[in-house]
């Protein structure tokens, strides 16, 4: 039976962000994983770059049977309707399912708390520090690298849809360690510079 994993895009999100996560699930996961995606409401939602996505789900109707829940940056985190999205998030971290945020998305896990005793990383400590208020307590685990995979959270900062990608597809053992490298390193350094397997 293949295992669901929810992506959480809003409004003007980042495409690019859930391309690699998405892409490298299908064609490495053998067809153990299903892709579904979630929104404020059932309406399309448009990315940054102009695609358009009918989401599966919205906030009320997230089936309960899911194994990973991956909130995917853009521009509307930080609106007031994005705070729905918080229950959904505290209840993914409290059942110990894998949470994972990038860019703006990882500082919103910060404003419902879940960033407080878990190493985490986001775009910016202070502009984390100061849209998260005192519901933010974990300045001594912020750690300043491109992405972190603790306690089952996984975080990182914008510019590091790649590496938030491979922390996930570790996680989730999508692969083995050695094919989920191979696949990292190809579109990180190239064709021409990716150590390719010997024939």
């Amino acid at each position: 039976m293949s295992k669901t994993i929810l992506f959480v895009i809003l409004q003007q999100y980042a495409d690019w962000e859930a391309a690699y996560i998405t892409s490298a699930i299908s064609m490495l996961g053998q067809g153990n994983y299903e892709i579904k995606t979630v929104s404020l409401s059932k309406d399309y939602v448009q990315s940054i770059g102009g695609f358009k996505v009918l989401p599966d789900y919205d906030v009320a109707s997230v089936p309960d049977d899911y194994e990973a829940l991956i909130l995917i940056g853009g521009m509307t985190w930080r609106s007031e309707n994005a705070q729905l999205i918080k229950a959904l998030a505290e209840d993914c971290f409290q059942r110990g399912r894998l949470l994972g945020g990038i860019c703006d998305a990882s500082a919103f896990l910060g404003t419902a708390g879940i960033l407080n005793h878990v190493v985490h990383t986001s775009n910016d400590l202070n502009d984390l520090k100061q849209w998260a208020g005192t519901n933010y307590t974990g300045e001594a685990n912020y750690t300043a690298k491109q992405a972190i995979c603790d306690k089952n959270v996984i975080t990182a900062n914008g510019t590091a849809p790649l590496e938030f990608a491979k922390e996930i597809l570790l996680a989730l053992h999508v692969a083995d360690e050695k094919t989920i490298a191979d696949w990292y390193n190809f579109h990180k350094l190239g064709a021409y510079t990716a150590p390719m397997p010997q024939m």
